[in-house]
Formats: structure tokens, C-alpha cells, sequence
């Protein structure tokens, strides 16, 4: 297999040489990725020396990036910045006990976008939502999203799910709150229900039926098809452009380190949901020029609440609760008695519900929102309205809408 190396200065130049001799490959070019400390002048590796890793490998087209460098040259942190640059140009890259293999991602007939996550909570489904419908309302938009709750063979909501389906697939034994039920009920437009289980650190699944999916989306002929991740994984097929959503509230060596750094640079656009501050700004900058958008979510009921004892119940965190309320409030008049972030810890969920008692039991579609709350509200005979995430931000739709492809631009 050909290989490029990558060495450093901190190594004996014939140690490198019998290293890289040693090695199991056809060894077609080094890239010193720094360290001055061991070196003389006139280093002879034994194979030519490339000036930079993106243009050693444009150059000499390997099949593998090999790393035989070190501490203090390449820490945690730089390495991990090192194996993103690698992954994004479709290349595996391994050391002497790691070896990472890019995602594989299969071609896709048809114009499309991928919406993916740095995490879990980051707001990625919102966005989803946010785009299907503003692409919805002059093309035929399909979505495909996959979750870890998803169903076992992929299944299309085709109209909005009504709370009494929810029940029902709930009773079933089925995840009510999936991914793509949410988009379905909230974004109006056809959704394809996929699985997946497991995720590695640079976005593989461990199994999914998402390229089912994308089948039998291809088979709807559909303008667009917009591709939801779930987590930090990455929908497995080649897509026009990728919109990646982050959360100011993860750490910034989070959100841009490890191998996020690769999910920026296969990025078209990134979202942050909430104040994109600016270490986490030159962080991403750092990693590739990429268009950053923030945007804020904001609850919005699907059904009116003004005048009404409303409790709110969400994933969100304490720290956002009294704007969330505040929100409801004043945009929508409710009178809102409790906001919970409980969706997905059921025990303090069930505990929140016995002290609680409004008229209105006002829910995201998500974790236990259904087998939980849902059943709560019927069993108490109170009103249960879904809330929806909205994305409030400066030009984000601008900056969506030029992701379309041109074929599918009307």
C-alpha cells in the first residue's frame, strides 16, 4: 500500500530512514510536521520530502497517511487536528497502536444536503426542521433521518403523525419521540425513519439502514432531500453540501477539537445554536474558513396557549429556562408555571409531573415526551400541545438557501 509519512524533528534522521524501511508499505513521501531539535542539516529520509501534508498527498496520491512522529511535535490535541485533515481527504491514518478510517459515503442520485451534529443536545433536529421547511415552500423536499430509537426497516411518516399515532407507536413498544416523527409533525414534510447504532469518533456508524432509506427516497423523485445525522454520526452519503450544528454550550476544545475538527472541514456551513462567542468563532476559523451563523431556539407552540396555565417541558438546560419562559410569555401569552429539562431522565421527569398540575402540558417531541408526559396530560384529561424549535438568527436562511444545488434551485 502507498503511504505518506509523516515524521518529525525531533527523531535522528537515520533512525527515521531504517523506520520508514521497516515499514509494511510502499512509502512514497515524508512531511516533517515539526521539531528542529535532532536535526543537522541535510537529512536524507530516503524518499522525497514534501513541503506541506494537503499538497504531499495531492502529489504523490497515497493510499495511507502513516504518523511516525511524537511528542512534543504532535500532542493529543495537534494529532487529532492532524487525522481530521487526513479523514477529510478520504484517507485512513494510523500510528504505531490507532489507526482512524474516514466514514464511507455512498453516491446519491439526486440534489441533496446533510444537516450533522458535534453532539448530542446541539440543536441539529431543529435545524433539520428549520431547513425542510424553508426548502419546502417551492420544491418537493423529502427528508431522511436516522436516530437511535429508529424503526427496524425504514418507514415514511407522509402526513404530520397526530398525537393519537404517537400513542399508539408508543403502546407499541415503539420510539413515539424518533427524529423523524419530530420532523414529520413539526417541518409538514415527508420524513423516512432510519436507525443506527453506535458511532465512532469520526462519525461511522456501527449499523444503520440509512442507504435504504436514501433508496427509498430516491424512489419519491423528490427537488431536494435533506439527510438528519443523529448525534455526532454522519449520514453515509455523498450530499451537494453539509450544514454542521454546534452549541455554544459545549467546550470549545469540544466543539472544535478531537474529531470535530473533521466534521468542519467536510463542512459547508456551521451553525451554533446560542451566542457564538469569539474563542469558539477563531477556534473554528482556525480549523477551515468556513460561513458561521448563530441562532437562537425558541419554543413556538403548534397550538395557541395565551391565557393559559402552560408547564414547558424540554431538553433544554436550568440556565435557559427563565428565557424560555419569558419567551412563552411574551410572544405567545401563556402563563407558564414550570419549565422542565427533563425529557430525558424519566425518574426526575415523573417526579416534576406529581408536583405539577397546569392546563396545558406543553412538550418538545423528543425522549419520553410521549410515554411520559403525553400519557400524564391524557390520563389527567389536559391539553397536550407540541412545541416546535425556532431558529432565530441573523441571515440564517440566506446562508441555507445558498447551499441548494443549482439544479434544484427554483
Amino acid at each position: 500500500m502507498r503511504a505518506l509519512v509523516v515524521i518529525d524533528g525531533e527523531h535522528y534522521a537515520p533512525v527515521v530512514r531504517d523506520a520508514l524501511a521497516a515499514l509494511p508499505h510502499e512509502v512514497v513521501a515524508a512531511w516533517v510536521a515539526g521539531g528542529t531539535e535532532k536535526l543537522v542539516g541535510g537529512e536524507d529520509y530516503g524518499v522525497p520530502v514534501v513541503a506541506g501534508l494537503e499538497a504531499g498527498i495531492a502529489e504523490h496520491e497515497p493510499e495511507l497517511v502513516v504518523d511516525l512522529s511524537d511528542e512534543p511535535v504532535l500532542g493529543p490535541r495537534e494529532r487529532f487536528r492532524v487525522a481530521s485533515r487526513v479523514l477529510a481527504l478520504g484517507l485512513p491514518y494510523a500510528g504505531p497502536d490507532f489507526r482512524f478510517d474516514p466514514p464511507a459515503f455512498e453516491p446519491f442520485p439526486l440534489p441533496s444536503l446533510a444537516v450533522l451534529g458535534t453532539g448530542k443536545r446541539v440543536g441539529k433536529t431543529a435545524v433539520t426542521g428549520h431547513l425542510a421547511r424553508l426548502l419546502a415552500r417551492e420544491r418537493e423536499v423529502v427528508v431522511v433521518a436516522m436516530g437511535r430509537g429508529g424503526p427496524p426497516e425504514p418507514e415514511l411518516a407522509e402526513a404530520r403523525p397526530s398525537l393519537e399515532r404517537l400513542l399508539e407507536l408508543s403502546r407499541q413498544g415503539r420510539h413515539a419521540a424518533s427524529d423523524y416523527l419530530e420532523t414529520a409533525a413539526l417541518a409538514g414534510v415527508p420524513t423516512i425513519g432510519c436507525r443506527r447504532c453506535g458511532g465512532g469518533l469520526a462519525g461511522s456508524t456501527g449499523e444503520s439502514n440509512v442507504l435504504a432509506g436514501a433508496a427509498l427516497a430516491a424512489e419519491r423523485a423528490p427537488d431536494l432531500v435533506v439527510f438528519d445525522g443523529s448525534g455526532a454520526a454522519i449520514p453515509p452519503v455523498v450530499v451537494d453540501a453539509r450544514i454542521l450544528v454546534t452549541s455554544a454550550s459545549q467546550p470549545v476544545e469540544v466543539a472544535t477539537g478531537y474529531l470535530n475538527a473533521y466534521r468542519i472541514l467536510i463542512s459547508d456551513l456551521v451553525v451554533v445554536t446560542g451566542q457564538a462567542s469569539g474563542p469558539l468563532r477563531e477556534a473554528i476559523a482556525e480549523v477551515k474558513d468556513v460561513p458561521v451563523v448563530p441562532v437562537e431556539l425558541r419554543p413556538r407552540p403548534t397550538e395557541p396557549v395565551a391565557g393559559r396555565r402552560v408547564a414547558y417541558f424540554s431538553t433544554a438546560p436550568p440556565f435557559a429556562h427563565e428565557t424560555l419562559a419569558g419567551h412563552l410569555s411574551e410572544r405567545y401569552g401563556a402563563e407558564v408555571v414550570h419549565v422542565s429539562g427533563n425529557l430525558a431522565r424519566r425518574d426526575a421527569l415523573r417526579a416534576e409531573l406529581e408536583r405539577v398540575d397546569p392546563d396545558v402540558y406543553l412538550v418538545e417531541i423528543k425522549a419520553a415526551a410521549i410515554d411520559v408526559v403525553a400519557e400524564t396530560a391524557l390520563a389527567r384529561r389536559r391539553e397536550l400541545v407540541f412545541a416546535d424549535n425556532e431558529l432565530v438568527g441573523e441571515g440564517v436562511d440566506e446562508r441555507l438557501l445558498a447551499l441548494v444545488p443549482e439544479v434544484a434551485v427554483k
